[in-house]
């Protein structure tokens, strides 16, 4: 089995997913994409290829338990036990309070938060064994101020950050660092909120782990 680290990202996308990608990669990290589509996967390793960097790919709907959990196992006794999980997936709708139905509540609320959650507790036997390891979870800052007219995700943010802090108290004990990062802006390339800047914050989280939450906002 390589003995060098390695990353597997939850919700593989061309922006904060891939650039953390290249961030760890470049440091000497496997890289382990999941994705719900097969196009996005092959796209981004092909580019992470194209910069030497050791990456794969998995299928998997953060929405599905039965599946995040057979992608996870694959990934395991495929490349071996991850040493960073980053978890980065939303369900984004638009829709208020009183637009919001019941169903689609639950079936955003189970990517929002509840594959954060899956995703995690794949790992946590082996890391809590090995007394280390590195949960990330990309939250926002709706998760402290909701937007009324994104009412499923505001509450969707709001129980990840729970749940990530809630983690990062368990979890301190057995060396393990949990971390997540809000971002109170639109992602975007060429702007403050460019993934290849929010991918250094995630890297200067692990390399400290000193912080359970990091606020990134422009000042």
């Amino acid at each position: 089995m390589d003995n060098r680290p390695l990353l597997v990202i939850i919700g593989s996308g061309p922006g904060i997913s891939l650039s953390i990608a290249k961030k760890f990669g470049t440091q000497g990290f496997r890289v382990v994409l999941v994705s719900r589509t097969q196009e996005s996967l092959e796209r981004n390793t092909k580019e992470l290829h194209e910069q030497n960097i050791e990456s794969y790919g998995v299928s998997a709907n953060a929405a599905d338990t039965d599946l995040l959990k057979k992608a996870m196992q694959q990934i395991k006794l495929s490349y071996g036990i991850p040493d960073v999980l980053v978890y980065n997936v939303a369900n984004i709708v638009p829709g208020n309070a009183l637009s919001l139905t019941e169903q689609q509540l639950l079936d955003d609320f189970k990517v929002n938060t509840v594959g954060a959650l899956t995703s995690a507790q794949q790992v946590i036997p082996e890391m809590i064994e090995r007394k280390q390891g590195t949960l990330f979870f990309t939250g926002g800052t709706i998760s402290l101020e909701p937007n009324p007219e994104y009412a499923s995700l505001s509450i969707g943010k709001s129980g990840i950050r729970s749940l990530a802090l809630s983690l990062a108290d368990t979890l301190s004990p057995y060396g393990i660092y949990v971390g997540q990062i809000l971002i109170a802006d639109h992602v975007k390339r060429g702007t403050y909120y460019d993934p290849d800047r929010i991918a250094d914050v995630y890297w200067d989280a692990y390399i400290n782990r000193n912080q359970k939450e990091i606020i990134f906002k422009e000042s």
